[in-house]
């Protein structure tokens, strides 16, 4: 099969979902582009972009594979002279319609509207998955939260406001989890001398932003701290903009315990997640959880709330040691972590195993069949 890949957004994990399948495809994938930032005029003109340069490159194709960051409909009314006949799948990594929003209204994407959810681009989601002829989620948690907002959103509109439509998309959508390219890690190497007797390493490698939660983080390391526990501390991940202050503040008080600030090259990244004894989540928002597999990949014990997405990551055996309910919670499985290290990596190693399903070596046929069968 022959696949226009159509990313509009195209940076961080978007980039990376897309380049992963198109490596290890056994299809063709055409990549049609545009870098990762201004995320709303994406959702505006991305589809007018990406149709005018998709109709100049006159490929043989049999199916348009979408992300949501794309306006659908548009698209497919600009390029119908050669996508009227085409199949089109969404993919949907996240949404605007159950993204949340900061309780600072001054922060984060909807400052402008002054903390109020902009309708439009939560539209924009809802007619492109009306367009699409099959719809994929990247988990359970992120297609049943959209459908339980769903109803909702549709009330909000004063007649006409298809709310039988939400059984037709519920029946066209499927779940397919992110594929990751976890071999790009490498393998665990011998410790060095001495490096067993160092104190353990907590990782934090998401976002630095509001929607990760950091101040709940920082409150427990600041309490282990306080109690005398020994650790080290790696605070890495993407920035956007001005770093957030509460950063700052942790860092002057954990002091010596901080060994790596800021966003980690390849080289390094790998080498903390080897390193890292425990990684942790104390997000209010997520819709699959690339960093956490990468860490649990790399036997790094996790610690996540038992929320979001995280559930379906972990096998049920391990959510009593793995996933908290609450700040308690959260302090007594990264306190047993701390005094427990041999015990937290004899589970580590093998929730390792449990997530290299997630890798493209096993992803791929899946991202492949389910394309195919809708080809036929």
């Amino acid at each position: 099969m022959h696949i226009a890949l159509i990313s509009p957004y195209h940076g961080g994990s978007h980039a990376a979902w897309a380049n992963g399948y198109q490596r290890s495809s056994r299809h063709t994938l055409a990549a049609f582009t545009l870098p990762g930032r201004f995320w709303k005029w994406r959702m505006h003109g991305g589809a007018v972009t990406l149709a005018r340069r998709f109709l100049a490159a006159e490929a043989q194709l049999d199916l348009l594979l979408a992300t949501d960051m794309l306006d659908l409909t548009t698209f497919l009314a600009l390029t119908r002279a050669r996508t009227s006949h085409l199949p089109a799948a969404l993919y949907m990594h996240e949404n605007q319609l159950t993204y949340p929003l900061p309780a600072d209204k001054q922060t984060g994407p909807m400052r402008r509207q002054l903390g109020e959810r902009d309708q439009h681009y939560a539209f924009v989601n809802f007619a492109s998955m009306l367009a699409a002829d099959r719809v994929f989620f990247n988990s359970r948690f992120h297609r049943d939260s959209f459908f339980a907002a769903l109803p909702d959103f549709l009330k909000h509109f004063p007649e006409y406001n298809e709310l039988n439509s939400i059984e037709l998309l519920q029946r066209r959508s499927a779940v397919l989890p992110v594929g990751v390219d976890l071999q790009r890690l490498g393998r665990a190497e011998a410790q060095p001398a001495g490096e067993s007797e160092r104190p353990s390493l907590i990782l934090w490698n998401q976002r630095w932003e509001y929607d990760k939660n950091p101040a709940a983080f920082f409150r427990a390391l600041t309490q282990l701290a306080d109690e005398g526990l020994s650790f080290r501390v790696a605070l890495c991940g993407e920035q956007f903009g001005k770093r957030p202050s509460i950063f700052d503040e942790a860092i002057a008080r954990l002091g010596a315990r901080v060994v790596h600030v800021g966003y980690a090259d390849e080289a390094t990244y790998a080498r903390l997640l080897w390193e890292a004894a425990v990684t942790v989540s104390t997000a209010h928002h997520e819709f699959f959880g690339i960093s956490i597999l990468e860490a649990i990949y790399c036997r790094t014990f996790p610690i996540l709330p038992r929320r979001l997405s995280y559930p379906e990551l972990i096998p049920e055996r391990r959510h009593l040691n793995c996933l908290y309910e609450n700040e308690a919670g959260l302090l007594e499985r990264l306190r047993r972590a701390l005094l427990q290290p041999g015990a937290a990596r004899r589970m580590a190693a093998e929730l390792a195993t449990a997530v290299s399903i997630y890798d493209w070596s096993e992803m791929a046929p899946r991202y492949d069949a389910a394309f195919a069968a809708l080809h036929k």
